[in-house]
């Protein structure tokens, strides 16, 4: 089934899983419902479950109680999200990754480039900050993505009044291609989040492109940016705005190797496959 809320769906997928236990494969790696794996809990099958958001801690404790030993490990997409998975079972980190060739590297940009905030539009987002970001540094700012309609009264109020076609610009929703061209001439990507980000793959995209990424201290942004090296991670929108006359400071260049050692498909593979290996060994 495709619904994983679906209790139908969810049934069949818990039994296709299962199957697995009359040939079983090495390691079986989940990133769908921990439920899915309940028929291979008690089996010495060596079991990985990743998760890419917050964790529901209760299941975790539920899994590690019905596995056999030491057959179930977890992996979050950042030490964020490990660390809620650590008080209850063994968990590693594993971040997610962006197709280099995706994104093209672009070593230097006009000085008068703008700053750039992509993603959804709401105000766990912070695109408010962004926002005020660019009117108090007097830098151009481009807003790319999308309005949920539960977001639309927070737009109007806090964000479209700011929209003036020149220097605070929404452009839509943007695809693949576009988020290309926006990032790798952006001189730097606002990550003005007000919630626990568990990841971000957008940081990571634009540090693909060379660009350094300005975000505040929640979720995985202190991780994933190096705070002086290809970014800066800020407590508030004042550092926020004084961080903006520091961009030139940033190599570009250093960006671009961060994500190519951290965040590339390629990293993220063999992150995986040395995983595979320690946990089909030990289990």
């Amino acid at each position: 089934g495709r619904q994983s809320q679906d209790l139908w769906d969810t049934v069949q997928n818990t039994l296709h899983v299962g199957k697995l236990a009359v040939n079983a494969p090495d390691v079986v790696h989940s990133f769908g419902r921990l439920a899915y794996l309940a028929p291979l809990l008690p089996l010495r099958i060596p079991k990985i479950m990743s998760y890419q958001r917050h964790v529901t801690t209760s299941r975790v404790r539920w899994a590690r109680r019905l596995s056999r030993g030491d057959s179930m490990l977890f992996t979050g997409c950042s030490d964020h999200i490990t660390a809620e998975i650590e008080p209850h079972a063994p968990a590693r980190t594993v971040y997610n990754g962006v197709p280099l060739d995706t994104y093209d590297f672009v070593p230097s940009v006009a000085e008068d480039a703008p700053l750039l905030f992509l993603g959804r539009i709401a105000r766990i987002k912070g695109t408010h900050r962004a926002v005020e970001v660019a009117r108090r540094t007097g830098r151009a700012l481009i807003i790319a993505g999308n309005v949920p309609d539960e977001e639309t009264s927070y737009f109007g109020r806090e964000v479209q009044p700011y929209l003036d076609g020149d220097q605070i610009r929404h452009v839509g929703p943007v695809d693949d291609e576009e988020k290309n061209h926006l990032l790798g001439r952006a001189a730097a990507f606002l990550m003005p989040i007000e919630w626990e980000e568990p990841f971000g793959i957008v940081m990571a995209e634009a540090m693909a492109c060379g660009t350094p990424v300005i975000g505040t201290r929640r979720g995985s942004i202190p991780e994933v940016v190096t705070d002086g090296e290809t970014g800066f991670v800020c407590d508030d929108v004042d550092e926020m705005v004084g961080a903006v006359g520091r961009i030139g400071r940033l190599s570009r260049e250093a960006c671009r190797r961060r994500c190519e050692a951290h965040f590339s498909a390629h990293a993220i593979v063999d992150a995986y496959e040395q995983l595979y290996i320690r946990h089909a060994l030990g289990a």
